[in-house]
């Protein structure tokens, strides 16, 4: 892998940095395949729940998070197991990481919905869409740069909900925002495995986090538009 590596430095960069063994290979697979399944029956109910008692810009959001949801395990699915030896997973690279900006960004946007309209409420989903948009134009056009900045900007738009804690907490249920920290939590977390590279099956223990923080979230988004409706 290493001659590779040296031989065709340009086309394949960083290559150095991938050295799983099949049986990571593997149960990183698995851990990818059980999201997708239940992120999909999940979203689907979440969906089907939600359309009778939302309005049309909450359901729009709704979707979007699910939707973000999906390509985000879809991406890291095919990145993660595609061949090292090819270029394409280079370009796969690009937007493996250029979609966690998006799942972050489609998960505050339901949520900072519930302001009803707030000049707050609005300039955060902005902020939160532009400071999304950037890390993925910087992703797209300057990949393998700035991999370190760009985990601490993943965090702190992450947290930057923060800013408006005191209009979330009076906007929705102690259970939903239990739900949202917690999630929070989960991939703050799991950020230690994702930068844990001698770890063995690091990428299975980061994507599985990824996976119990989106669960939350959704549950969260279950909670909001579903169940504090009945």
């Amino acid at each position: 892998m290493t001659n590779i590596g040296k031989r065709n430095p340009h086309r394949i960069p960083l290559m150095g940095r991938w050295h799983y063994s099949r049986g990571e290979l593997i149960a990183d697979g698995i851990v990818h395949a059980v999201g997708i399944v239940l992120a999909i029956a999940a979203g689907a109910a979440l969906l089907a729940l939600a359309a009778p008692r939302t309005g049309p810009g909450e359901y729009l959001a709704a979707i979007f998070y699910v939707v973000a949801l999906l390509t985000v395990l879809s991406v890291s699915l095919a990145y993660n197991l595609w061949p090292v030896t090819s270029p394409v997973k280079w370009v796969l690279r690009r937007f493996d990481h250029s979609a966690i900006y998006l799942l972050i960004a489609g998960t505050y946007t339901p949520f900072l919905a519930q302001l009803d309209n707030t000049p707050a409420a609005k300039w955060m989903i902005l902020l939160v869409w532009i400071a999304a948009v950037s890390g993925i134009a910087v992703k797209v056009a300057l990949p393998g740069r700035f991999d370190r900045l760009a985990v601490v900007l993943y965090l702190a738009i992450g947290w930057s909900g923060l800013v408006l804690a005191g209009p979330l907490v009076a906007a929705l249920s102690a259970s939903s925002l239990a739900l949202i920290v917690s999630g929070g939590v989960v991939y703050s977390l799991g950020v230690v495995f994702f930068a844990w590279h001698g770890l063995r099956y690091h990428a299975a223990l980061w994507h599985g986090f990824v996976i119990v923080a989106a669960g939350l979230h959704l549950a969260a988004l279950l909670d909001t538009l579903v169940i504090g409706r009945l």
